[in-house]
């Protein structure tokens, strides 16, 4: 299967959830043109507060439809947008990406992924019990993150639902990502 976009998402307001959108535009070096967390420095809130001039490595949110499928089987009903990811795509394996992975979308807009979402408490404010579906444990008892991918946009561009999606990967070694 091609890596394809299965929907788009934004919201103006820190709100969880992003409402779907016929497209989104990136804007080179800020995010999604209309999005709360549009900017160069950190725009979430609990960041914010930590410390307002770190860069934002969180411009854009992806997540892979393939995760709304397991939470489906487990017994949550969670549609695109709802988890607040601006990118739902499908045929990609998101989290196995390599840190610096660059992504474009339609064959012009550019993401370069510079880690794991950290899910939070919030999810569980969306539907009870979430968060254990979306953190996990490997063998070796580490944390495993399933709530998708971070990254800041290289260059300009509309995203639309549909829209295929090519990889390329950054020159070895790989680093392996990591909560941004």
């Amino acid at each position: 299967m091609a890596a394809r976009v299965v929907a788009v998402s934004r919201s103006g307001t820190h709100s969880f959830s992003k409402p779907n959108q016929e497209t989104i535009r990136l804007l080179t070096g800020l995010g999604v043109e209309g999005d709360a967390h549009l900017g160069t420095t950190v725009k979430h809130r609990s960041r914010v507060a930590r410390d307002p001039s770190q860069p934002n490595l969180r411009q854009v949110h992806l997540i892979h439809s393939e995760l709304h499928a397991d939470l489906r089987d487990a017994g949550y009903e969670v549609a695109p947008g709802e988890l607040g990811e601006n990118v739902t795509t499908e045929g990609i394996d998101l989290l196995g990406l390599p840190t610096g992975a660059v992504l474009t979308f339609g064959g012009t807009a550019k993401v370069k992924v510079t880690g794991l979402r950290n899910p939070c408490q919030q999810i569980n404010g969306f539907q009870s019990g979430l968060l254990n579906k979306v953190l996990g444990r490997a063998e070796d008892g580490s944390v495993v993150r399933k709530a998708g991918v971070m990254g800041i946009v290289l260059a300009d561009g509309e995203i639309r639902t549909g829209d295929p999606i090519e990889v390329e990967l950054p020159d070895p070694p790989y680093r392996p990502l990591e909560p941004v």
